[in-house]
């Protein structure tokens, strides 16, 4: 049995994870800021990543053989955690994301989000006291309500409602991941003793118009495509350069990806019946005068 800690871990893939370490026999911590209770039979403690004493005093003599942190956005917060995990854990696993490679749409908030996840994975990177390893997650999805992002519902509602989708002229692939899949890695990741950067994405690429193609399927409509010029703000998903990851490290490591064609149906039919329900649960609230 190992002693685990995830940071974060209070909503979409990183319940899964926190489910899936208790659930392997492991001893299982969850630490936030008392957003939300972690599930039945797993620890709790309440803190504030960038309260350096506070955190301190909520960990106090404890050690973990992995930490999984799913919420470290800047090089400040990595620099406190660098200083607080170094000799209590032998393992920090970081999830990180594709866009460190080439934040896409290059707005200012998206090269803010690309940098400082860039940045954060550097100063784990460089602590001696731990084996760091940032998993670089494809786009992520399925799940309906538990999407957060509502990317995937974006296409679902506009070609189920025959608004048009924005998309580049010649769109190209990107990659994806099941919500259970990148879950399941990150475990796994935090098994092995490999360090630093590894992509997570399923096998098989797809670009914005097979998505929508997808999407259609689904919905029973065609979809009505918008073209957009170069550098232009589009559909999430839709990319004017290359943007898919290659996962050959992870691979060759032994870990065994899921393929896209075969899961994203059901989580399109997952976030058409979310959005279904939603449309029912407003058109049954009470009129008032």
């Amino acid at each position: 049995m190992n002693k685990i800690l995830v940071i974060g871990g209070s909503r979409y893939f990183g319940k899964h994870l926190v489910t899936l370490e208790r659930d392997a026999g492991n001893e299982v911590t969850v630490l936030n800021r008392g957003s939300a209770a972690p599930p039945r039979g797993v620890g709790h403690l309440i803190a504030d990543r960038e309260d350096e004493a506070g955190l301190r005093a909520a960990l106090g003599e404890r050690s973990f053989d992995v930490v999984f942190d799913q919420v470290c956005y800047t090089p400040r917060q990595a620099e406190i955690a660098r200083r607080v995990f170094a000799g209590r854990t032998g393992r920090y696993v970081m999830t990180s994301t594709m866009e460190v490679h080439d934040p896409a749409p290059p707005t200012p908030e998206a090269r803010a989000y690309a940098e400082g996840k860039r940045r954060a994975e550097e100063v784990l990177g460089a602590e001696p006291g731990f084996g760091h390893v940032a998993v670089r997650t494809a786009h992520v999805l399925g799940g309906g309500r538990a999407e957060f992002t509502g990317r995937l519902a974006h296409y679902v509602e506009r070609i189920g409602a025959g608004i048009p989708v924005a998309v580049h002229k010649a769109p190209y692939p990107t990659s994806f991941i099941h919500h259970h899949e990148i879950a399941r890695f990150l475990h796994w990741a935090g098994q092995l003793d490999f360090t630093g950067p590894v992509n997570a994405a399923s096998h098989g690429e797809l670009d914005v118009l097979g998505l929508s193609e997808a999407v259609a399927e689904r919905v029973g409509r065609a979809p009505v495509l918008r073209t957009v010029p170069a550098g232009a703000e589009a559909s999430p998903f839709s990319f004017d350069r290359a943007y898919a990851m290659d996962n050959g490290r992870a691979a060759a490591l032994g870990f065994r990806f899921g393929r896209l064609a075969d899961w994203l149906p059901e989580a399109v039919a997952e976030s058409a019946a979310e959005s279904v329900a939603a449309s029912l649960s407003h058109s049954l609230q009470p009129l008032h005068p």
